[in-house]
């Protein structure tokens, strides 16, 4: 047998990565950080286990990167739904619906991610992140500021505040609420957006995410590739200089 070309490789390597991604989104939302162990991630994305240290540094690193690409992938279907629209301010309202629908909806997983944001490595730097951050980044400037370096992390924070604030156990605050508060903040009309239904129970989102997460059969540029985790190549085999790298930061 032929060996692969570099590009099957890097499609095999991409996927691998975005089954990790999904499993670890869908089994701590289902059962919570501490009861899924990487196995767990590993054997629902069926994946060799070893492969995932290949990717991620830890099961903290996975799913932080993993509740980033929910988050940026919600909050781009959320900005590019119909009827597509410009309006700064429409915009802004329907970022941060997005994000507090997640927090309606995802309750267990945000939760973590919460608590995850509190440890000692903060943010963690991945593509994932980087994205939600140019995500907010352009739904700001598009509201208007005149200074995005400044009125970003202002953003970020007012809507990590709220996510907080509507998880806290015991003390949650409603959703209702706290888009209020930002709507004011923010100068937007309640119509904006899409105004929360206050009857609608919490973590009753729909539970395919497989949108979000690019698994698919896509060619690689040198024939099919097989979609079973047969196909894949041993971490062992894999070369070192392709080890992706994470580091912290805001």
């Amino acid at each position: 047998m032929s060996p692969r070309s570099a590009s099957v490789n890097e499609e095999l390597r991409r996927r691998s990565r975005e089954r990790l991604l999904q499993a670890a989104v869908e089994l701590v939302g289902e059962r919570g950080f501490e009861a899924t162990t990487l196995g767990d991630i590993a054997d629902r994305a069926g994946s060799a286990r070893g492969l995932v240290s290949y990717y991620f540094p830890g099961k903290r690193q996975l799913v932080q990167s993993a509740v980033h690409r929910l988050m940026h992938c919600t909050l781009q279907e959320a900005l590019e739904r119909e009827p597509r629209t410009t309006d700064g301010r429409e915009r802004m309202a329907r970022a941060i619906d997005a994000i507090l629908g997640l927090a309606h909806d995802r309750p267990v997983l945000m939760r973590q991610h919460m608590a995850g944001l509190l440890q000692g490595e903060g943010f963690v730097q991945c593509p994932e992140q980087r994205r939600l951050q140019e995500l907010l980044g352009e739904t700001i400037a598009g509201y208007g500021s005149g200074n995005v370096p400044s009125d970003y992390p202002m953003l970020r924070a007012l809507l990590m505040g709220a996510v907080y604030a509507a998880l806290v156990p015991g003390v949650p605050m409603s959703i209702p609420v706290l888009r209020t508060e930002l709507f004011e903040r923010y100068g937007l009309d309640w119509e904006l957006g899409v105004p929360p239904d206050a009857g609608a129970p919490s973590g009753t989102a729909d539970t395919d995410l497989s949108r979000f997460f690019a698994t698919d059969d896509r060619s690689a540029g040198d024939g099919p590739v097989d979609n079973g985790s047969s196909g894949e190549e041993s971490a062992d085999n894999r070369p070192t200089d392709d080890r992706p790298t994470t580091s912290s930061g805001a």
